[in-house]
């Protein structure tokens, strides 16, 4: 059967929970986080990410949260909560899913960038 990408992401949002800026706050805080900005490199330069942030374009996420792959980050621990965003939640819930996909058991959407901004999260200018 086919899948459109609103299907697609019906099922990532379906499965990945969200997270309140607020939350991630407390769990960054916590040192047992990692967060990762899958926005493309422009994005990134334009408006800066979410402090401390780990910058993983989309369409590498499965390369560097994959140990068997020669571009694996060790920042990615499967025992940590792993907080995904992008610009609006879309990249971010389909990034989540397949890091669930690949065993990753924690894994929530932060959901856009500007949402982070505007509740005061600090943030790392390009």
């Amino acid at each position: 059967m086919s899948s459109s990408v609103k299907d697609m992401l019906a099922a990532a949002n379906n499965s990945v929970p969200a997270i309140s800026p607020q939350d991630a706050k407390v769990l960054i805080e916590s040192g047992k986080a990692l967060v990762v900005d899958v926005r493309d490199g422009l994005e990134l330069q334009a408006s800066g990410k979410v402090q401390g942030a780990k910058h993983v374009a989309r369409g590498m996420i499965e390369f560097k949260a994959d140990p068997a792959s020669p571009y694996y980050d060790n920042a990615f621990d499967r025992e940590k909560t792993v907080i995904v965003y992008c610009a609006s939640g879309g990249r971010s819930a389909l990034a989540g899913k397949t890091l669930q996909d690949m065993g990753y058991k924690d894994v929530r959407n932060l959901g856009g960038f500007k949402g982070w901004v505007d509740s005061g999260g600090a943030v790392d200018k390009a």
